[in-house]
């Protein structure tokens, strides 16, 4: 019997995703600064107003009221009429020192015996069924908003768009978990205001469909484009108007769309967030490191599907356990718990370990904080960061270290599986 499966995904204009963005922009320029910043920044946007809280420990001072300012600006909050504008809109801060009973757990004088920075349990997951290894439903509703704000920002093809946007698809799968079809693709968008409301929703569904979607299907390759077909059931702005949007439509908060930022409600999740936090906070470092884990031994062949989950007591350095469930797929004689004690001696998976591998007090952060943080392109960037005090740095920055794939010829030798060819 088949079945259905739908994942979701929202974009950078999106209100939770704003509050996301500024939160790892506030990171990255702590961490230019100073890279032992401990952060854990929270941010809420509503109709002209921006409001930061939460906790630092930094030896640098920024002007944090110009680094929201240019997030809003860059995402495209730029005209009066969207009630929420980067150089107009109120911005309030009240962030402050972090709490000296939380950093006694974290600090230490030899850096390796550093402790997490909070308890709690982590999970990383990885499939076969695309190139990213990711789960097809989610990294097709990314594509899609990916290409929506690229439509946007050259208005020539669609010159309407607003910068709020979701974007939902429905996949029919055998049950053998093979993708076979796609059932529905749901778009929500922002837009200018129409003169007539009929005109304006026949205008938007006809662009979606046969303008944005073929620029999706163009990036595929043949064998996911034929999942698309003329039988999938469209919902376009399925409410009708959409002119009043981003913030000034909900408020919107850092960390709200944690689904969106894994795995679409594939595999599990361990509940805390990832933007506005520091890497010693074992919710952002963990998570990565567990997918880090999940992506290679999916690319070494050892199971074709896993969740990897991890967890930690506050203060302490080693975790108090690693899980792995392969879903039947494994392809090596051994049980998932011989798995996983073979994965502890190849991952150090200490926060200290964990920070030095994946290169994680680095200001790498922002680039994550829409689209998904896992599934992305790891690359290395140059990027300028100012502090309040009018000093630059520029850094070679390395993204998405946790998407490399350096650890599989680890992981075949550690589980004695066959070379085959992977792309590094």
């Amino acid at each position: 019997m088949s079945y259905l499966f739908t994942s979701e995904s929202v974009s950078e204009g999106h209100p939770d995703k704003i509050a996301d963005q500024i939160s790892d922009a506030l990171v990255d320029h702590f961490l230019a600064f100073d890279p032992q910043s401990k952060v854990a920044c929270e941010t809420l946007v509503t109709t002209g107003q921006v409001v930061l809280a939460g906790e630092v420990k930094s030896k640098t001072y920024l002007d944090v009221q110009q680094i929201a300012r240019d997030v809003i600006k860059k995402i495209g909050y730029n005209k009066s009429e969207y009630m929420f504008e980067a150089n107009s809109c109120g911005i309030l801060s009240s962030i402050h020192e972090q709490s000296p009973d939380i950093n006694q757990g974290v600090d230490r004088v030899d850096p390796k015996l550093q402790g997490a920075g909070d308890q709690g349990m982590m999970f990383g997951y990885a499939t076969d069924e695309t190139d990213n290894y990711m789960p097809l439903a989610l990294d097709l509703s990314h594509k899609i908003l990916i290409e929506l704000a690229a439509l946007r920002r050259e208005s020539k093809e669609i010159t309407y768009l607003r910068p709020d946007a979701k974007a939902q698809v429905t996949i029919e799968y055998t049950d053998d978990n093979t993708p076979v079809r796609i059932d529905t693709i749901v778009v929500s968008t922002q837009h200018d205001d129409f003169d007539e409301e009929a005109t304006m929703l026949a205008k938007i569904k006809e662009d979606i469909i046969n303008i944005l979607i073929p620029r999706v299907k163009s990036h595929l390759k043949p064998e996911l484009q034929h999942l698309f077909n003329d039988d999938i059931k469209y919902h376009i702005n399925p409410t009708g108007k959409f002119v009043i949007g981003g913030p000034h439509g909900d408020a919107g908060l850092t960390g709200r769309k944690i689904i969106v930022d894994t795995y679409g409600g594939k595999g599990a999740h361990g509940g805390g967030a990832f933007s506005g936090k520091d890497p010693s906070k074992v919710d952002r470092s963990a998570a990565y490191a567990t997918r880090h884990i999940a992506k290679n031994l999916v690319a070494a062949g050892l199971c074709k599907e896993v969740l990897v989950q991890v967890s930690y007591a506050i203060g302490v350095v080693e975790p108090m356990g690693l899980y792995i469930n392969t879903y039947g797929t494994s392809n090596v004689n051994v049980s998932d718990g011989e798995i996983a004690k073979k994965v502890l001696e190849i991952f150090d998976m200490t926060p200290y370990g964990i920070e030095t591998r994946l290169k994680l007090r680095t200001p790498m952060y922002s680039d994550a904080a829409a689209y998904g943080h896992m599934g992305r392109t790891s690359e290395k960037i140059s990027r300028t960061f100012t502090n309040g005090e009018g000093e630059t740095k520029t850094f070679e920055i390395e993204t998405f270290t946790w998407e490399k794939l350096d650890f599989v010829e680890k992981v075949k030798e550690a589980f004695n599986l066959e070379s085959v060819a992977t792309s590094l």
